[in-house]
C-alpha cells in the first residue's frame, strides 16, 4: 500500500500499525512524538491499534517549549 509520510509517498505492507511506522521511519524520541494522521491526532494510547491505510497522510510533529 501507498501512505504518504511527512510529505513523502512511501510504500508498505498492509495494515501497518502507527507504532511500527514509527519505529520503521526511526523517529527520535518516540516517546515525544504526536502523530497526525489524516490532519487528525492519534492518541499515543493508540499507537498499537491503529492501522495505516492505503492512501493515508502522516505526519509527525514535536511541540517544543521556550520563547521569549
Amino acid at each position: 500500500m501507498k501512505i504518504t509520510v511527512a510529505g513523502v509517498q512511501k510504500e508498505y505492507d498492509n495494515g501497518i500499525i502507527v507504532s511500527k511506522l514509527i519505529e520503521l521511519e526511526n523517529v527520535e524520541t518516540p516517546q515525544y512524538v504526536t502523530v497526525s494522521l489524516n490532519d487528525e491526532f492519534v492518541e499515543q494510547g493508540a499507537f498499537e491499534s491503529t492501522a495505516l491505510k492505503d492512501g493515508d497522510n502522516v505526519e509527525f510533529l514535536y511541540f517544543m517549549g521556550g520563547g521569549q
